[in-house]
């Protein structure tokens, strides 16, 4: 099938590739322009664009996919359908109206649940044990059209957010090569979300990756999986903020909430919770390295007693 592709980060890599290898002609491929990146603010390309250069596909990357130069450019392309996976902005009606099998978009979860831009960061910090990812028709709300296929995947108790983004990219784009297989059979049999079970993962916000160490220590852990690798949980020490990048829970501690209650040089820094305590292993200080938690107190001094804020 002649095939439009929108995608952005490493997450879209599977899908693109799979599409052509399961013959797809990808007709053009729209992604977000180089955005500075780094301690330069180097112009640096997304990882969509970087594949399709090396795969010798014709790339456009407007500021905003509503841009007349879009619907040119898709007019003269003329896909017969649109696949989205990550791109990162809502398609007008125009667009959407476009291609004859309509578009279609690859979300990281189980719809109607977790609609929205941070599906897997909000499933593992909420406590889910399973997620999974929807091949979705596209109508103009976000997130809400009808169901192709669906297919779920179990979280683990030691996954984060990038171990649960690498296995998901992998089966999406499996299953978007089926759907679309479905699509050109027309065996594909949409189904309609059911409103009453929706849910929402909005874009993080800087103070929901603040950690609260009145919490119990069960939930500061979905926290900090939920937000590994980027952008991080955050805690201070010192008036230093300090990015929690894995910890384990602890059953119990005797210590105010934020209070370094020992030192363990296999284990790390345990840290008083509002129940139980975290053992923290490995961090990454303001402006440094990423380091183990046990070479963080000895650089930083760090003695029982001490205590952490909350950034």
């Amino acid at each position: 099938m002649r095939v439009s592709f929108m995608g952005t980060p490493a997450f879209a890599l599977p899908s693109l590739r799979a599409l052509i290898a399961a013959g797809h002609e990808i007709c053009l491929v729209v992604t977000q322009p180089d955005r500075p990146a780094g301690r330069g603010r180097v112009p640096t390309p997304p990882p969509v664009k970087l594949a399709a250069q090396e795969l010798k596909l014709t790339i456009l990357q407007p500021e905003k996919v509503g841009e007349p130069a879009v619907m040119s450019a898709l007019q003269v392309a003329q896909p017969k359908a649109i696949v989205v996976v990550a791109y990162g902005q809502l398609l007008p009606k125009p667009i959407l109206t476009l291609p004859p099998h309509g578009c279609l978009n690859l979300h990281a979860s189980l719809l109607p649940k977790y609609r929205g831009a941070a599906p897997i960061p909000w499933a593992i910090i909420q406590g889910e044990t399973v997620t999974g990812v929807t091949i979705m028709q596209i109508e103009a709300r976000m997130d809400a059209g009808p169901i192709l296929m669906q297919q779920p995947e179990p979280i683990g108790p030691q996954d984060t957010a990038g171990t649960i983004s690498e296995r998901l990219a992998v089966l999406g784009a499996e299953l978007l090569c089926q759907v679309l297989d479905q699509i050109a059979h027309r065996t594909a049999q949409p189904i309609p979300q059911d409103e009453r079970r929706a849910t929402y993962a909005p874009k993080l916000t800087v103070g929901e990756t603040h950690l609260d160490w009145t919490r119990n220590a069960r939930a500061l852990d979905c926290v900090i999986r939920g937000l590994c690798p980027t952008p991080g949980a955050v805690t201070s020490f010192g008036g230093r903020r300090v990015k929690v990048l894995q910890a384990e829970a602890e059953a119990t501690t005797d210590s105010p909430p934020g209070a370094v209650c020992a030192i363990n040089r296999a284990k790390g820094v345990l840290v008083a919770a509002g129940q139980g305590g975290l053992w923290l292993s490995q961090v990454q200080p303001e402006n440094r390295r990423v380091m183990t938690a046990a070479e963080f107190a000895s650089g930083y001094h760090v003695q029982p007693g001490d205590v952490f804020g909350s950034a």
